[in-house]
Order: C-alpha cells, then structure tokens, then sequence
C-alpha cells in the first residue's frame, strides 16, 4: 500500500508511531481494548476499512470495556472544560435555556443513578430538546437493553472523531 493510494489524513495516522497512534485514538475512544483492536489492525486502506474495524472492536467490548469508554464522556450539558471535541459535540445544549439545562442535569442524575454511569448519546447534530427527550424514552429500558444502545451510540461518536482523526491536515 502506498499513500498514493490512501487518502492523505489516514496515510498519515497509518505513518505514526505506536505511541501517537494509541494517543490519538484514545481521543475518539476511551476503551483500552477498542483501541489496542485498531492499532493491531493498521495501516488501513480506506477509511471505511478504519471504521469498519472500529466497528467490529465495539461489537467485541465487553460490560467493562464500555464502562471503560463511557468513563471517557462528560454528562450531556456539561462538556469537558477546555475540551473543543466535547463542546463541539454537545454544540446543541450551548444555546438551551436555563430551565433545559437544569432539567437535563437532574435527568441526567437520575439516568447515572439508575444504570450507574453517564448518559451517553451521540449528541453531534441534535438540539437539547431532542437529547433531553432521548433520556426521558431510555430511562425505563433495561440495563441490558440500555448496554447495547450504549454500545450503539458509541459506535457513532467514534466514527464521526475517527473521521475527523483522518481528515485532518495534522494527525
């Protein structure tokens, strides 16, 4: 493979260092093994196969591994200070009033102390209304059923950052 053949941002992560590679994977997921399954997959040819692969790695993700990755969001309506890819992400709730906000934090308490970790949505695209909705329809699910579409909405959020991971200029 050469990288003539590999769009310039993937061959770039491809050309990284291990330990660059970890790091920079470790930004779109938190899963230990989610992202030693990526690394022992490069180089990739296409960033569908990246996703792909990315894809399969969640399928695999055992209870602890998604705690694991969970670990690694902030709670809806609070993103991370100083951290552009959780203000980014969760763009829809900046501009949400003062009473959406404050309903998304005791709902987002209540969800926590149910299922015992944050609420997770790919929030990338939604407004707050639709997020705060989202926690209301998924707060009576099971845990088991709310474990898959965990592993589901993650799946999301990493492809959308190992996207951007690939398309930048600078790896």
């Amino acid at each position: 493979m050469t990288s003539s053949t590999t769009p310039g941002g993937l061959a770039r992560f491809n050309a990284l260092e291990e330990h660059a590679a970890h790091a920079a994977l470790r930004e779109a997921c938190a899963s230990t093994a989610w992202v030693r399954t990526l690394l022992a997959h490069r180089p990739y040819t296409t960033p569908d196969d990246l996703f792909a692969a990315s894809d399969a790695a969640m399928a695999e993700l055992t209870a602890e591994d998604l705690a694991e990755a969970m670990a690694g969001h902030p709670p809806i309506g609070r993103p991370k200070p100083g951290d552009p890819t959780s203000s980014r992400e969760q763009r829809g709730m900046a501009g949400a009033s003062a009473e959406l906000k404050e309903e998304m934090l005791e709902l987002n308490l209540a969800y926590q102390e149910r299922f015992g970790h944050v609420f997770l949505i790919c929030a990338t695209g939604r407004t707050g209304e639709q997020m705060r909705d989202a926690v209301k329809e998924r707060i009576g699910n099971s845990p088991e059923q709310e474990r898959e579409i965990v592993r589901s909405e993650l799946g999301k959020i990493n492809r959308i950052r190992l996207a951007r991971l690939v398309e930048e200029e600078n790896v």
